[in-house]
């Protein structure tokens, strides 16, 4: 069987059959994840960016593969999780600009575009590592134009840059000194391969053997002869330089652009002072950010000068080591080493919230919460769910923010029992809690953080949209049962029978001449023309307030309103 020319339907299945062999195999990419950070997570991370480049793919009907690569190219760049996932997403975008405009691609083609994705890739990374991802796609993308050079089938092309992938990952350990002090091949070239595996079968017409996610044998993957315990067990939490990983997409905007130019490489290397795991990509309306850093929002005020946030995701690092080390633990029945290091291993500064709603935890974990407890109004934590959640966080100093007033008394339970130092932020709303948590600097010490939560707390207005149960009258205000009551910090002060009117109403009470932001979350029961309706109003009303657009996914509340 020979394949002189790949065709788009083709190419298409290929990425969606690379994703596939990579999803089989998440588990063992992570279990050998042990650089940059011994994090575990490289697997989940390239498999969560290929899928979304896939659902691209999925949803294309044309019928060039310019255009197939393309669109696999954008849906990585977008769904682009940490290192290894924003690099993948770099290697396929440059696999894509190399393709544009052909109906079909030959062999050297397809050679060629892997080369281009190797160029693009290495430009991404301000300082690139050899033994890691890079180095892997770097060395079969050279085999396959050697390849091509000899031989016009695709088939050929792809199995001698497998081939060569094999051999480079092999390689490795004696270019990275930490894989071979653990004894583990790197996890992102390993990932690699088996979307280039991937790959090979459709071109083959082959289905793979492994239908069923594969668990590691931690036993042959990981080869510690006197050491049974998961690579990342090999690393002290506390090595750990830059704590938080950090990233970032922006859409452009092009009022701020004329106020100063956007130009990559120049960010890069202002970044590059803040932190490490440095990867800056961009394209004419995106640009994506993913560093390790100490102090996360330095990155996102810089980020912020050309655009709009699109999303933020930080995640504490520190607290993913010592998960791990826990699973360790729990995997291989217990050590007092690891107990030890767990202890020793703890990070400065915790943070507990409270909250309702997928998309509200979600704003609470991008702003640096690192426990986010399912609770609120009806459906309030225990002290022992907190407790818990403390516990989990691993860190010397925490603060809390119960964002219900009916959690502020369980949760000051909690920060008497635990061991770690504990302060509560007495945050009442959902707003309130994430006007505290934008004020957190996790330079300065716990008290003084404490005070300028509680005193960022107190510039912002909360309001909520709910209904009412039951026929009554509060404060002059007919309220019958299932009218929609608008809600300015715990008073009633509106009433209406439309959702959007009674959101208008309660906007108009909260916004006046000094307010400059207003951010809404939109429930779980709130339907896209609603807040379409409610967006338009805005903006023909309040032209000087900007506005900050969520899907909260909260129940009870239509809308949670924050007005600063």
């Amino acid at each position: 069987m020979t394949v002189k020319r790949l065709e788009a339907n083709k190419l298409a299945h290929m990425f969606i059959e690379g994703a596939d062999n990579l999803s089989r195999h998440v588990k063992i990419v992570d279990s050998l994840n042990v650089f940059p950070v011994p994090d575990g997570d490289t697997g989940t991370n390239m498999n969560l960016s290929i899928t979304s480049g896939v659902k691209e793919v999925q949803a294309q009907t044309a019928k060039d593969a310019g255009t197939i690569a393309a669109s696999f190219a954008k849906g990585l760049l977008m769904g682009a999780r940490g290192n290894s996932g924003v690099i993948l997403s770099q290697l396929f975008r440059g696999f894509s600009k190399a393709v544009e405009g052909k109906q079909t691609l030959n062999a050297e083609d397809f050679a060629k575009a892997f080369e281009k994705g190797v160029e693009t890739a290495y430009k991404a990374v301000i300082k690139p590592v050899e033994g890691t991802i890079l180095t892997v796609a770097k060395d079969s993308a050279k085999q396959a134009v050697k390849s091509a050079k000899k031989s016009d089938d695709i088939i050929v092309v792809m199995s001698d840059l497998i081939k060569e992938a094999k051999a480079s990952l092999k390689r490795t350990p004696d270019l990275l000194p930490v894989l071979k002090e653990v004894g583990v091949v790197d996890s992102g070239g390993q990932g690699l391969l088996y979307i280039y595996e991937g790959f090979l079968a459709v071109l083959e017409g082959k289905k793979l053997k492994d239908q069923q996610p594969v668990t590691p044998n931690m036993d042959d993957l990981v080869k510690i002869e006197h050491h049974h315990q998961s690579a990342q067990s090999h690393m002290a939490t506390e090595d750990i330089e830059f704590g938080y990983c950090t990233e970032v997409m922006v859409r452009f905007d092009q009022e701020r652009l004329k106020k100063e130019a956007f130009i990559e490489e120049d960010f890069r290397n202002e970044l590059s002072e803040i932190g490490d795991s440095l990867l800056v990509v961009s394209d004419e309306d995106l640009l994506k950010v993913h560093i390790h850093a100490e102090y996360p929002g330095e990155v996102l005020s810089r980020a912020q000068r050309y655009g709009d946030f699109i999303n933020i995701k930080i995640e504490n690092m520190r607290e993913q080591h010592t998960h791990l080390l826990d699973e360790t633990q729990a995997f291989y029945g217990g050590s007092e080493q690891v107990e030890a290091q767990r202890e020793t291993s703890k990070s400065e500064f915790g943070i507990v919230t409270v909250s309702m709603g997928e998309g509200v935890s979600k704003l609470f974990k991008g702003l640096g919460a690192q426990e986010v407890i399912q609770g609120g109004q009806t459906m309030n934590p225990s002290t022992e769910d907190i407790v818990s959640a403390i516990n989990k966080v691993n860190a010397k100093n925490i603060l809390i923010l119960p964002n219900n007033g009916n959690i502020i008394m369980a949760a000051e339970q909690a920060a008497d029992v635990v061991d770690s130092k504990a302060i509560v932020i007495p945050s009442k709303t959902v707003p309130q809690g994430l006007a505290a948590l934008f004020a957190f600097n996790p330079s300065i010490d716990i008290e003084k953080n404490a005070s300028h939560m509680n005193e960022a707390m107190k510039a912002v207005k909360s309001g909520q949209v709910t209904y009412a149960v039951r026929d009554t009258q509060i404060e002059g205000l007919q309220i019958q049962k299932d009218d929609y009551i608008g809600i300015a910090d715990k008073k009633i002060v509106n009433t209406h029978k439309d959702l959007v009117e009674a959101a208008k109403e309660l906007l108009t009470h909260m916004i006046d001449d000094d307010s400059e932001m207003v951010t809404v979350l939109a429930g779980e029961d709130v339907s896209e023309r609603e807040t379409k309706a409610l967006i338009q109003y805005l903006e023909d009303t309040f032209t000087d307030v900007e506005l900050d657009i969520h899907q909260g996914d909260q129940p009870l509340y239509s809308y949670i309103f924050s007005v600063e």
